[in-house]
């Protein structure tokens, strides 16, 4: 098995079997220090950098909650306005993350370009964590959602899926990467116009994950062990910050998780999951179901963190 020790968190894609249960053994291990909401001194003599050049409240939070929960410090930026990057300067990823790894450890990056995680870690002489880029992938994020269903459930193999929102998402090509590497049938939902690419159905379909597209949730609803939900109205990924004014648009019926449908159509034993935030694709109403688990979804987030943080930097293994 390849050591976690010093190695980028960048992509699902490629990311073997064993490793997704490495990662959930260590997550499994450390998840009593933040149940407890304890610190340990685990990474007591190490520092995480936070480079957000996106918006981020879980994402960012989650991380530097985990980096604290083991003992270790924080620092960084959460705005692209506060760095050099988006002003006079441009200043290049490789110039940022090659004074960024002078002031910590492990660098985790949110970033409106596509594979700009990617081109910090060929400058970077620390571990670089994802946190986002663009329309690419957010593998914490995908991995924190395996780790719910794995801990909900005792499995991952053999459940079929439900993913809902738009497919332009990177949630949703870290989702497609993961179920790579287990027995899980997966349906897709979403606007014509939002759906996968030709190109992107080519490339999963070549890693042999069994996959459909269907129009409506209630088309496949019933048949899901897990329903993971997204906004079909989403912000352009492409920039820094979408403040659109206006109406943007809600989400249409055939696309919205509600109480009813969970309750006349799901499986009792379904669970409903949501990286947050939302619209109105999932009504509140339905957040005191049986069927959500976007709160503990959100627990997660923090130990599945951890568990990166810790093997990135060598102190699992």
């Amino acid at each position: 098995m390849r050591s976690f020790s010093g190695r980028d968190i960048l992509s699902l894609k490629g990311f073997e079997r064993h490793e997704f249960f490495r990662v959930f053994e260590a997550a499994e291990k450390l998840e009593p220090i933040a149940r407890n909401r304890h610190n340990s001194d685990l990474l007591k003599h190490k520092s995480l950098v936070t480079a957000f050049y996106q918006p981020s409240t879980r994402t960012r939070l989650a991380h530097e909650a985990a980096m604290l929960r083991l003992g270790g410090g924080v620092t960084g930026f959460s705005d692209a306005k506060m760095t050099r990057a988006g002003d006079f300067y441009q200043e290049s990823i490789k110039d940022t993350v090659k004074m960024l790894e002078f002031y910590g450890d492990v660098i985790v990056m949110r970033h409106f370009e596509q594979g700009a995680p990617h081109e910090a870690a060929k400058w970077a002489s620390v571990p670089i964590i994802n946190g986002g880029d663009g329309w690419g992938e957010h593998p914490t994020q995908i991995l924190t959602d395996l780790y719910t269903v794995y801990r909900e459930k005792g499995r991952i193999d053999g459940l079929k899926w439900l993913a809902v929102g738009d497919m332009r998402m990177r949630t949703m090509h870290s989702l497609a990467y993961g179920l790579t590497q287990f027995d899980c049938p997966i349906t897709f939902c979403a606007p014509p116009e939002i759906t996968l690419t030709d190109e992107f159905k080519a490339e999963i379909s070549g890693y042999s994950l069994d996959w459909t597209e269907v129009g409506h949730v209630e088309e496949a609803i019933a048949d899901a062990d897990v329903i993971l939900v997204e906004p079909v109205v989403q912000p352009d990924y492409t920039k820094s910050r979408d403040e659109r004014d206006g109406d943007v648009g809600l989400t249409p019926a055939n696309y919205k998780i509600t109480r009813e449908l969970l309750e006349t159509r799901a499986k009792s034993d379904a669970i409903l999951l949501h990286s947050l935030p939302r619209m109105d694709e999932i009504p509140t109403d339905v957040d005191i179901t049986r069927w959500s688990r976007y709160w503990q979804e959100a627990f997660n987030g923090v130990v599945m963190r951890m568990a990166l943080l810790a093997l990135v930097l060598g102190k699992m293994e």
